[in-house]
């Protein structure tokens, strides 16, 4: 008689690739609180903004990179999740996203500010020696510039061991929702989400190409 055939053993790795696997807005939520590691520093995640995809999807967004449809630079937002999206702002400062939702569905969560937890003689050498420890991460492009995430990283797996850019998601926090920043469209969702008092989230700006509150989705 033949050995009963080992069930399958599903890896860290899958069972986080599998809890991102939701819609932006629950994705969000599920990034407050989670350990994000760039080479040499750790830094907790205190502040994020959800972003959905093209206007024939589930989550229709025209703020996001991904409304016209993948091409050569958003191709990596239309999955598999647990990967990292990166894009520049202002063609100057690199901006991080983990994708998120089902391959081929476009959804993806930005990475607004974090706490250095570890590493951070590294990340101020990095940012300045003049920076407080509370601002180190605080902003998208001063988030990657602490952690040293740069174009590059494009397409990485986040839950990869051997990745330079890793994701621990660690227990569901709740955090406070309001209005994306710096968006000139569906400028009034409630997208942003934010661990409330954390000091190192960043402050609310309205872009000045949006229409009035309250006259935006």
């Amino acid at each position: 008689m033949s050995p009963p055939t080992p069930s399958p053993v599903c890896s860290g790795a899958d069972v986080s690739t599998e809890r991102l696997a939701v819609d932006p807005l629950a994705a969000a939520q599920l990034l407050l609180g989670a350990v994000l590691t760039g080479r040499g520093v750790d830094a907790v995640i205190v502040e994020v903004e959800a972003y959905g995809g093209p206007e024939a999807g589930p989550w229709p967004d025209a703020a996001a990179h991904s409304y016209r449809g993948p091409g050569l630079r958003n191709a990596v937002m239309f999955g598999p999740p647990g990967l990292l999206y990166t894009y520049r702002s202002h063609g100057i400062h690199v901006c991080a996203n983990v994708v998120c939702a089902t391959d081929g569905v476009a959804g993806a969560v930005l990475l607004r500010a974090a706490e250095i937890e570890s590493g951070v003689a590294t990340a101020r050498a990095r940012r300045g020696e003049l920076v407080r420890q509370t601002a180190l991460a605080r902003g998208p492009g001063n988030l990657c510039s602490a952690l040293g995430i740069a174009m590059g990283d494009n397409g990485i797996d986040l839950f990869d061991a051997a990745s330079p850019v890793r994701l621990a998601l660690t227990d569901e926090r709740v955090g406070l929702k309001g209005p994306r920043v710096g968006v000139s469209k569906a400028a009034d969702r409630p997208w942003r989400m934010w661990l409330a008092g954390h000091p190192a989230v960043s402050a609310y700006r309205r872009s000045p190409r949006a229409p009035a509150p309250g006259d935006s989705d």
